[in-house]
């Protein structure tokens, strides 16, 4: 038998389903630190209904979450905690800054000030920013629209206007 006449095996349609799925059913762990943990509550509650996203399920465990939402100041003492528990969580896995002490330090940050992490990507690699001080739950949806176009490569709502 000759093997060059058969086509190649691809997996592309197959990734693109487990891609959609991936997007469609987030596993949140959260690192609550501050204030923003606050409005991060608030976008799991029925007013804004986080569950459509598919991401209302919030898991105690890292163990059983693909997506991380660091919402809040991060400190040198909580730096190990949180690399530790970004280790933790199963691939493919994704991180979600929120707020502007995750993203830069926020207004802690001053010249002498010693115990402050300047954003939580010098630890951790952060896929999406929700900017803001604190930011508001409908933020935080932009962010998990963005991280599902980041995902699929497309963005599901809200789409291109047609006219006409």
């Amino acid at each position: 038998m000759e093997k060059e006449n058969l086509p190649p095996v691809s997996f592309a349609v197959l990734d693109k389903v487990l891609d959609l799925a991936r997007a469609n059913s987030l596993w949140p762990v959260t690192f609550g630190l501050a204030c923003c943990a606050i409005e991060m509550m608030s976008a799991a509650m029925a007013r804004f209904d986080i569950d459509r996203f598919g991401a209302g399920v919030f898991r105690p465990s890292p163990r059983q979450a693909d997506l991380m939402i660091v919402s809040g100041t991060v400190t040198k003492k909580m730096a190990p905690v949180l690399v530790t528990l970004y280790d933790q969580m199963p691939s493919p896995k994704w991180v979600i800054a929120m707020g502007n002490c995750a993203i830069s330090g926020g207004p802690f940050v001053f010249e002498g000030q010693y115990n402050l992490i300047e954003g939580v990507d010098k630890l951790v690699p952060v896929d999406v920013y929700v900017p803001g001080c604190p930011p508001r739950p409908e933020g935080l949806l932009e962010g998990f629209l963005k991280l599902e176009e980041k995902i699929t490569g497309k963005r599901r709502f809200p789409g291109p206007v047609e006219r006409w």
